[in-house]
């Protein structure tokens, strides 16, 4: 497991609205569009109970 495995969704919520990210729209399936408040950068994230992948977090 690499340092950024293990984070579950809500502390990756909490992380994203600390760095300027609000929620914006629901995504397909069961996932959610973040947009960044002054850059408009937009971040999807997948909404499960399970420990995200490090992969996903690099993205």
């Amino acid at each position: 497991m690499g340092r950024l495995a293990g984070f579950k969704y809500r502390e990756v919520c909490r992380k994203l609205r600390l760095s300027g990210y609000r929620f914006d729209r629901p995504g397909p399936g069961s996932h959610e569009v973040w947009r960044h408040s002054q850059t408009g950068r937009k971040v999807t994230l997948p909404r499960h109970s399970k420990d995200m992948a490090e992969g996903t977090l690099r993205a």
